[in-house]
């Protein structure tokens, strides 16, 4: 292969995280971030660093997470792919890989991420859908739901959907999207913003299906909203119904075959 001089590669990951503690790498664990650096040591002979766009939890899935690394390799961006999912394990997949500015960074350069929640309805739980989306039993009114999720957007200080243990700088965020999706059994909800914080998602989701249930009202949802007091959305929905579905960067001329979002895919309800 010679000795090409340093390049920055990006991938977009595809995975499902149920037997994995998380995307970062950990200690006597097995993560995401580690079965790639793995993989690409196999693949390069080169001990690598993996930078990820989102430090995904134990349990989390993700269809386009995007993770960065440096390497001498001369292989073409497009060979990585194959390359790296002949060594990757079957519930990890490399979807796409381009090679990116140097000072690319796929977590400060990032300007919206979006994570899909996915729940099952019915009497019992889906054998199906059991590593994928996290069943509600009982009724459950999708209409308040809906005009609850809609209190979310735009900029506010979410102190309420955040782990009353984690540490983070601010709270505020910017939610672009909260939309709740239902058909048949399976109902979505999918929320964009600029940034989450830990936990926001599985505690908003929480939250909502208890107005859902009629445990919470909506003027108690809208004061979540409003009057954050740091951790008050106690509710924290198991990780298996959460997927990161992209990450976009605001130009395509980092990805120039990929846009950040997963309408090429099948609908989640397929």
């Amino acid at each position: 292969m010679g000795a090409p001089g340093l390049r920055k590669l990006a991938l977009v990951l595809e995975y499902e995280g149920t037997r994995y503690s998380g995307f970062q790498v950990q200690p006597d664990r097995p993560t995401i971030a580690g079965e790639l650096g793995r993989a690409l040591e196999r693949l390069t002979g080169e001990h690598v660093k993996i930078q990820g766009a989102g430090r995904t939890d134990a349990g989390v899935h993700a269809k386009g997470q995007v993770a960065a690394f440096v390497t001498r390799a001369s292989y073409k961006a497009e060979a990585f792919k194959g390359g790296l999912n002949a060594h990757l394990p079957e519930d990890i997949r490399v979807r796409g890989a381009w090679e990116v500015a140097p000072d690319f960074d796929p977590r400060r350069h990032a300007t919206s991420r979006k994570y899909r929640y996915l729940m099952t309805r019915g009497c019992s739980p889906s054998a199906l859908w059991r590593n994928l989306a996290h069943h509600v039993a009982g009724p459950l009114e999708v209409t308040a739901v809906r005009e609850a999720a809609r209190l979310l957007v735009g900029t506010h200080d979410f102190a309420a959907f955040c782990g009353a243990g984690s540490w983070v700088r601010g709270t505020v965020r910017h939610v672009l999207e909260a939309e709740v999706v239902e058909k048949g059994r399976l109902l979505a909800v999918t929320m964009e913003a600029n940034a989450f914080l830990p936990q926001q998602v599985r505690r908003t989701v929480g939250a909502l299906v208890q107005v859902g249930q009629g445990r919470m009202t909506a003027a108690q949802f809208k004061g979540l909203v409003e009057e954050p007091v740091r951790g008050a959305a106690r509710q924290v929905f198991p990780a298996k119904g959460l997927c990161l579905v992209s990450v976009k960067y605001g130009s395509r001329s980092i990805f120039p075959e990929w846009d950040g979002d997963d309408h090429d895919e099948e609908d989640i309800f397929g």
